[in-house]
Order: C-alpha cells, then structure tokens, then sequence
C-alpha cells in the first residue's frame, strides 16, 4: 500500500482557467474526488489537498505532501491555449523526466490516450511549487484544454473512464516500483537469489473463457486492478501483485465488501 497525495488544481478565488463559464478547479475537484475514491478502493491510502471549493497556494499543496509524508503525489489540472480550439490534448508535467515519477507520467498519458484524447507527451517543468518543493514523486496531470471544445466532450461523456485511466497509471507505477524493490532486495550479500513471494487475491476459477472475462469485466468496472492467469486446467481471475501478505489482506476485505469470494494465493 502507498500513500498519494491527490490535489485538486487550484480552488475558491483561485479559478484556474475559465471557458464559456466552465471553471477549471470545479473540474479537477470533481476529478480528484473520483480519482481518489478508485485509489482507496485498491487498497491505497488516499490524502486530498481539498475536498471543497477553498484556495490554497501551490506551495501550501506541495507543504501537505511533505507534512504526511506520502509516497506520491498527484495534481490535477485542465490546460488552457491562448485561442480557444487551438490545441488539444493530454500532457504529463514533471520535475525532470527520469525515475518512477516519469513511468507513472508515461502510463497515465497512454491511459487516457486510450480513452480519446491525444497524447501530447511528458514535459519538464522544474518551476513549478508542486513538483518542486515535493520530497516524494509528482506529478501533474493536465487533462485535456479546457477551451477545446473536442477535449470537453471527452472529458464530459468519458469522465469515469478518464478517472480510472488516471488511477490505473498510478496504481501500475505503484506495482512496477514494489516489484522492482523487491527484485533489488533479492540478492543477500552472497550474491543467491532469495525466493521472491508474490501474494495475488484470486476471485474465481473457470472451465470456460468467456466466464472468466465476464467476471474479469465486472471487476474493471469496479475500478479493480484484475486480470486472469491460465493455471491448473482453469481460467483464474486474480486482484493485484503483492509484496507483502498483509497488503494482499487488505485488498481481499475490500473485495469481498463488495460481495465476491475471495482467497489469497501466492
């Protein structure tokens, strides 16, 4: 389980960018609340900058991070273009581009790719207070132009999809960096190879293909980071890699609040 910091870009008299009356901190606070909840419900541990129209500096945001020590940091923000309709897209700001900050900038840009919008790439921007005064990785996702008129439409008839597609980069990041821990904390001095234990929470086992997927589908829609292994003559679908039995645990009680038969393999 990590710790991410998700913020809501700017707030109360703080607007961000305006278009035709659409304020761009209603939008990144509606997207943040989304966000988070899809994080909290793969086990993650979730601290908002705000949950409500208030304003806050940049400075302030990146001071909430440090002050809860989190593992990762995640601002939400919608671009702006000097002409409306000029540009379009969505792009990933970092510190500079290296380390597991920037895999995470480069999954959640090709998620929302996925969903429509088009992929403008991962950008450095050192100046900025809430990369720059983070101790932990961050970064700052602008989710399309809001005064494009092609990336409000995606924003506002694929928005759930956009929320997952941001969760899921993060999540993924998340997976990447325990998997690689653990891989470098493999090797004792001796230069042996320890057994690496995985802990997976498996939701069913099936004869058929097509059942699998239809439960596979079921949990994506959720907000589940699933998939399905072929294993023993069955179709398994299983819940998230795990480093640790306890992380494993807690996904599997989440799951199972949600009402699915549960078990944790390794």
């Amino acid at each position: 389980m990590a710790k991410i910091v998700v913020d809501a870009g700017h707030g109360g008299r703080d607007s961000g960018a305006v278009f035709q009356g659409r304020q761009e901190k209603d939008d990144t606070l509606r997207l943040a609340l989304a966000v988070g909840e899809i994080l909290e419900r793969n086990g993650q541990e979730v601290v908002f900058t705000r949950t409500e129209d208030v304003y806050q500096t940049p400075s302030r945001k990146a001071a909430i991070g440090n002050e809860e020590n989190a593992d990762f940091f995640v601002s939400l923000h919608r671009n702006s273009s000097p002409v409306p309709n000029q540009y379009n897209g969505v792009e990933t700001l970092v510190y500079d581009n290296n380390g597991i900050k920037s895999e995470m900038a480069e999954n959640i840009n090709s998620e929302l790719e996925q969903v429509g919008f088009r992929n403008i790439g991962v950008k450095e921007r050192p100046g900025l207070a809430v990369l720059r005064r983070t101790r932990m990785p961050a970064v700052l996702v602008e989710a399309g132009f809001i005064n494009s008129d092609v990336d409000n439409r995606i924003f506002d008839e694929n928005f759930d999809a956009i929320a997952q597609g941001i969760a899921n980069g993060v999540l993924q990041a998340i997976h990447e960096n325990n998997r690689a821990q653990e891989i470098e904390g493999s090797f004792p001095e001796n230069g042996e190879a320890e057994e690496i234990v995985v802990y997976r929470v498996q939701t069913g086992a099936f004869t058929q293909p097509q059942n699998a997927e239809a439960l596979l589908y079921q949990l994506q829609q959720q907000g589940f980071p699933v998939y399905t292994i072929w294993e023993d003559g069955y179709y398994k679908v299983v819940v998230g890699e795990f480093g640790k039995l306890d992380n494993a645990v807690k996904m599997e009680n989440v799951l199972r609040r949600y009402g699915y038969n549960t078990f944790v393999t390794s």
